[in-house]
C-alpha cells in the first residue's frame, strides 16, 4: 500500500533543486517558493532562521527513493 504523500511534478523538481543546493539552501521568493513551503509542511524541507530552505533527512530519503530511482531507470 502506498502511504507516502504525493508530490506534484513541480514539487519533485523543487526537491531536486533543493538537493542540488546542498547546505547553501534555496531562498524563498523564487518561483518554486510555494513548493518549498509545501515540502516544508510535509517534513521534506526546513526553513532556516536566515529564510533559506534546506532538505531534511526525510527529504533526502524521498529524493533518493523517487527522483534518483527514476533517473537510474531512465
Amino acid at each position: 500500500m502506498w502511504n507516502e504523500p504525493y508530490l506534484e511534478t513541480c514539487c519533485r523538481s523543487a526537491l531536486h533543486r533543493l538537493r542540488l543546493a546542498g547546505g547553501i539552501g534555496r531562498p524563498d521568493g523564487l518561483k518554486d517558493g510555494p513548493c518549498l513551503r509545501r515540502l516544508a509542511g510535509m517534513g521534506f524541507a526546513a526553513r532556516r532562521e536566515d529564510g533559506r530552505f534546506v532538505a531534511t533527512p526525510a527529504g533526502l530519503a524521498r529524493h533518493a527513493q523517487e527522483i534518483l530511482k527514476a533517473a537510474a531507470a531512465g
